[in-house]
């Protein structure tokens, strides 16, 4: 089942494990049972610690539980963990056999006091690069807490259910057996939405923090680069992201960020992260910013104001807000986005085999999201706005090789349709000739681009009209003092590479800002 590599990594982890614990597989006579009674024999024998009874009486099969010894855990795999989720696996083995988790001891106090009882589910693809950091928040959770169960079921393997339930979108999490959350949550998001007065307390906190040298707003690739730069000049630099990482944790393969041959977002995500942790740097997590209030004088102090109630005041800013997925806006996108609506096709497209999708968008995205759908759907319909594909050309003729594939060009979507709560197709309009059509589809992959995250900036500092921030060559906006980088300003060319390096920039001016003007921190 693991192949050489796996096993030696695998074998050094269990050597970590400290208690003893075992798991128990339900199975049945079918090929998957089969391959995960293999995987779990291979784990027992790598571990004296470690014990295996496949005598379990769940109604998932194939399916496994690990329970420790002398502990109530309520921790089960649905499905042969692999792919992205194989290092789920490897940390639920570490931490039921006692390896203590990353997590800080504020967020394992916290978790460990959330009274009630909680049943979560969560539905996953192994190829979702954003299901990981769910499954596994829910198992640490799962593993300090007896009140809490958790099931993380794989939804290609277990069909029905993903029927039974509407399950289109994944991560898909139910709590105590009703709809919790869909999309990437981290471990201290979870929290939020359990441990009602968890916001609160934290604006409280945020509130009382001194103004900071440098204050970054946002949390990907040129916000990370910019707080590693600025704790490097020995200045006082905060962090305040919605969720670090930002939309390169939406990224399957990156294999253009130079020196790294080939990673994804998720590891780049906690790599970066990483980094900045390795210096003296205040990351407030779970913060999205709502309002900016420029120094009122030179010399002054920024605010900003976010929606958990919290104000922070620094010297200089860097605005790294990252950009999001553009929508088409038309009838049915929001009413269906989870339903049948997508925008990661990495992820969701497994809970759409053998059925009948469509791609919008024909550039780079679109066309790369319609070859790895073919591989999975029984058919893809590209819709181009354009009279012709604006990909590269190594992509189209892999596109029009594959026989799964109708490419519709001049064809403008102008309603996605459903019926009884889910997708049913789409209408679009043939733009030379005027006539509509419909296709009736199970799924609708949105890859039209992004749009930078600046509604909450308007008024403060000059933006464009497609709401991009105007920097100089320093990285500074119209307003002194704050500065921008990465996907949310003019730069052209919206990769990583070039966000990082235009974090570090703008690090680099804000700090030759404070240098040059005198800042009272007294200023109000």
């Amino acid at each position: 089942m693991l192949d050489a590599n796996l096993k030696t990594q695998l074998q050094s982890y269990m050597e970590r494990i400290t208690q003893p614990f075992e798991m128990v597989a339900s199975l049945d006579d079918g090929d998957k049972s089969r391959e995960l009674s293999e995987l779990l024999h291979e784990i027992e024998g790598m571990s004296d610690k470690i014990s295996l009874r496949e005598d379990g009486d769940d109604d998932r099969k194939p399916s496994f539980s690990l329970n420790r010894i002398d502990g109530d855990i309520s921790l089960r795999f649905a499905g042969i963990p692999m792919g992205h989720e194989f290092t789920s696996l490897v940390l639920a083995l570490l931490q039921v056999g006692g390896h203590p988790p990353k997590a800080s001891d504020e967020v394992i106090d916290q978790v460990k006091a959330l009274d009630g009882d909680f049943r979560f589910e969560t539905y996953f693809s192994l190829s979702c690069q954003n299901c990981p950091d769910v499954v596994q928040a829910l198992n640490l959770m799962a593993v300090l807490n007896p009140n809490i169960q958790h099931v993380a079921i794989d939804g290609a393997l277990f069909q029905d259910e993903v029927e039974a339930r509407e399950v289109m979108a994944v991560p898909s999490v139910f709590l105590n057996g009703e709809p919790f959350g869909q999309g990437r949550m981290d471990l201290e998001e979870i929290i939020a939405k359990l441990d009602t007065g968890a916001a609160e307390r934290d604006a409280e906190k945020l509130n009382a923090k001194d103004p900071f040298d440098v204050l970054v707003v946002g949390g990907g690739p040129a916000g990370a680069a910019s707080a590693i730069y600025a704790a490097r000049k020995g200045i006082r630099t905060g962090v305040a992201a919605e969720r670090f990482g930002g939309q390169v944790l939406d990224t399957n393969a990156i294999e253009n960020f130079i020196s790294v041959t080939e990673t994804d977002g998720p590891k780049l995500a906690s790599a970066l992260e990483e980094h900045v942790r390795s210096y003296e740097v205040d990351i407030m997590n779970l913060q999205r910013a709502e309002k900016l209030i420029p120094a009122s004088q030179e010399g002054g102090l920024h605010e900003v104001r976010f929606a958990s109630g919290a104000s922070l005041k620094s010297k200089t800013l860097v605005l790294a807000t990252g950009a999001r997925w553009r929508k088409i806006n038309v009838p049915g996108e929001s009413e269906y986005q989870g339903k049948g609506v997508a925008y990661c096709p990495h992820c969701d497209g497994p809970l759409f085999k053998g059925k009948d999708v469509a791609v919008i968008g024909g550039g780079n995205s679109g066309v790369e999201a319609a070859i790895d759908l073919a591989g999975v759907v029984k058919h893809v319909t590209l819709l181009e706005f354009d009279d012709k594909l604006r990909a590269d050309a190594v992509l189209q003729k892999k596109l029009h090789s594959l026989p799964n594939v109708t490419v519709l060009v001049s064809a403008q979507t102008t309603e996605i349709t459903g019926e009884n709560g889910r997708v049913n197709g789409l209408v679009y309009k043939d733009r030379k000739t005027g006539e509509e059509h419909t296709v009736a589809l199970a799924g609708v992959f949105v890859q039209i681009g992004l749009l930078p995250n600046t509604d909450w900036l308007k008024g403060s500092v000059e933006l464009t009209a497609h709401g991009e921030i105007i920097v100089d060559a320093r990285g500074e906006t119209s307003v002194p003092g704050v500065f921008a980088a990465g996907d949310v300003t003019t730069v052209p060319y919206k990769q990583i590479v070039i966000a990082v390096g235009e974090g570090a920039k703008a690090a680099l001016s804000a700090f030759d800002h404070l240098i040059r003007h005198s800042v009272s921190t007294d200023a109000a």
